[in-house]
């Protein structure tokens, strides 16, 4: 397949017919599936990360910007796990202890690993903050959006997660946190080990395929029904029986942009489906 029009599918440059020619390409064998993501991965790294090289400081602040070819070296070593452009400032506190923070914007995704051992991902406008090793008698995270974390175990130092609503404390486990500031949402769903969600006073402790969310200012719990809305971490965007509105918002945290809905009777419309994040929001419009 033509690079030049792989590029263009990927900046939503391409014609339908051209868009159509790529996917049957894609869709031809699984090699042509894993080329395509390999190239959309190359780009992604490409795009987001070509900003000059530079180190800007600020009140004890440090902003590092890489250069795109250094990345592309570092890329060939470990295929290119981060998707997505990264501001990481390195915060120096009274003890002496290095807080990493990263933002992930609008679009974008990435997954990285803890000093611990800890896999976690990190949604579209999502900020974390995370030591660069862990001292003292617990693990302590803080984030704001949207993460999904693998944790590695240690029962002599649990595992706390931070957020502007509540906290979620764990030893070892796999569990989905949002947590979007913007919002007030907090919701956390357990997909393996135990929990403890922490909020306003109130705790409790979930089971396997259970998540927590907050009603009337009271915790709740509930049934994991759909495990399809986790699957943001492949690059696909689900929803099932959904409002317009609410897929619209989806939209433009997954794509990074603004959407005004200008017909009202598209406003009661509730919709089921799934869309890779590679087909581009025009596509994605278009279906729906």
């Amino acid at each position: 397949m033509d690079k030049e029009l792989l590029y263009r599918f990927f900046e939503e440059k391409a014609t339908l017919d051209e868009e159509k020619r790529v996917r049957r390409w894609m869709e031809e064998s699984s090699e042509n599936y894993d080329s395509f993501f390999e190239e959309r991965k190359v780009f992604d790294a490409m795009t987001l990360l070509a900003d000059e090289n530079q180190i800007l400081s600020n009140n004890g602040k440090v902003i590092f910007k890489l250069w795109a070819n250094r990345l592309m070296k570092v890329a060939a070593v470990v295929a290119i796990t981060l998707i997505s452009t990264l501001s990481y400032q390195y915060l120096i506190k009274e003890d002496k202890l290095v807080m990493q923070k990263i933002t992930v914007p609008s679009g974008q995704r990435i997954n990285l690993e803890l000093s611990d051992g800890t896999v976690v991902w990190l949604n579209s406008r999502t900020t974390i903050q995370y030591p660069a090793m862990f001292i003292g008698e617990k693990r302590v995270v803080k984030i704001d959006g949207e993460a999904y974390f693998e944790v590695a175990h240690n029962k002599k130092k649990p595992f706390i997660v931070e957020t502007a609503k509540g906290n979620v404390e764990v030893l070892g486990t796999k569990f989905d946190v949002e947590a979007y500031s913007e919002n007030g949402s907090f919701v956390t769903s357990l997909m393996e080990g135990s929990v403890k969600v922490v909020s306003d006073g109130q705790e409790l402790v979930l089971k396997p395929e259970q998540m927590s969310y907050i009603h009337n200012g009271e915790l709740k719990v509930a049934p994991i029904e759909d495990y399809n809305m986790y699957k943001w971490r492949e690059g696909l965007i689900s929803f099932k029986d959904t409002s317009f509105p609410s897929i619209m918002a989806k939209f433009e945290k997954c794509y990074g942009v603004v959407i005004k809905i200008e017909n009202p009777s598209v406003v009661n419309y509730r919709c089921t489906g799934k869309f890779r994040q590679s087909d581009g929001i025009l596509y994605a419009l278009r279906v729906l």
